[in-house]
């Protein structure tokens, strides 16, 4: 009864607005026969509004919202509030993981930059330039300073305490090569040593340590993989048991056994995904 009222209500919006639109339609055609009997240009259909809406919605809505949707959805299909209340509660969840993916990316994309620092660094340094005028160009360039580049950058050019503010810039999550520089930066400045061969090791350095985390990232793809098709796997037997006419929802969410095995099955999923993903953050770590 839900579902069909739904479909009732959904197509009767839809028929509206098909009415109101051919009305309009059928006055631009009968204005521009009386103007100068031109075939007047018919708009899209009513349903592409809706699909440029359900576009728009998607582009508004964090990733995190889609599990509060799709609690909507199976409340619907289930006639149950308890659908809505998990997709709530995954929302705060699924927050958490999409920042922590955003920090993720974002520490990689730092490291990259401080190593682009480093070898246009060098290059500006053997074309003969002074250590801070080679810096302020360098930084323009690589971006690898990320929001402490303001205070390098003035130290550099009023001739300040350089190496300091690349320790203090280096305290940004993924911008640890930053200390390398400032070693090779005071290195340099104190006891004359080249400061274009300290950056091609320190290069060298960083660049093998990436390929190494990239490698052990690719290594560990298979477990996240298979831990992703794993906890998927009760939702593909909702389906087959949808498609063998069983109603497991029903058995579910009205049931006394049914939710049992939905908060025992609910627990062991969360269970069972947070230790693959303590083993896989323990690789990486380690």
């Amino acid at each position: 009864m839900s579902v069909g009222a739904a479909v009732l209500c959904a197509g009767t919006a839809v028929w509206l607005s098909g009415g109101r639109r051919s009305g309009a339609r059928r006055a631009q055609v009968l204005l521009a026969g009386g103007a100068g009997g031109g075939a007047a240009e018919t708009g899209p259909p009513p349903w592409w509004h809706l699909v440029g809406e359900l576009r728009r919605l998607r582009e508004r809505l964090r990733a995190e919202w889609w599990s509060a949707v799709a609690g909507l959805v199976l409340a619907v299909l289930g006639a149950s509030v308890l659908p809505v209340v998990a997709g709530l509660a995954g929302v705060p969840l699924l927050r958490r993981v999409r920042l922590a993916r955003e920090a993720r990316n974002a520490r990689e994309r730092r490291a990259d930059a401080v190593i682009a620092l480093c070898g246009v660094l060098a290059g500006e340094v053997r074309s003969g330039r002074q250590p801070g005028e080679a810096m302020l160009r360098a930084a323009q360039d690589s971006g690898g300073l990320g929001d402490a580049q303001a205070a390098v950058l003035a130290a550099a050019r009023f001739g300040g305490d350089v190496p300091g503010a690349l320790a203090s810039a280096a305290r940004q999550s993924g911008a640890e090569g930053l200390r390398g520089l400032a070693a090779c930066w005071r290195v340099a400045v104190d006891q004359g040593a080249g400061l274009a061969a300290g950056l091609d090791r320190l290069e060298g350095a960083l660049r093998a340590e990436r390929d190494q985390r990239a490698d052990l990232s690719a290594q560990l793809a298979g477990a996240r993989s298979t831990a992703v098709m794993l906890a998927g796997l009760p939702v593909l037997g909702l389906l087959l048991g949808t498609a063998l006419g069983a109603d497991p929802l029903h058995v579910l969410l009205h049931t006394g056994p049914g939710l049992g095995c939905l908060l025992i099955g609910a627990a062991l999923e969360g269970l069972g995904m947070w230790w693959a993903t303590r083993i896989v953050r323990g690789a990486e770590a380690t």
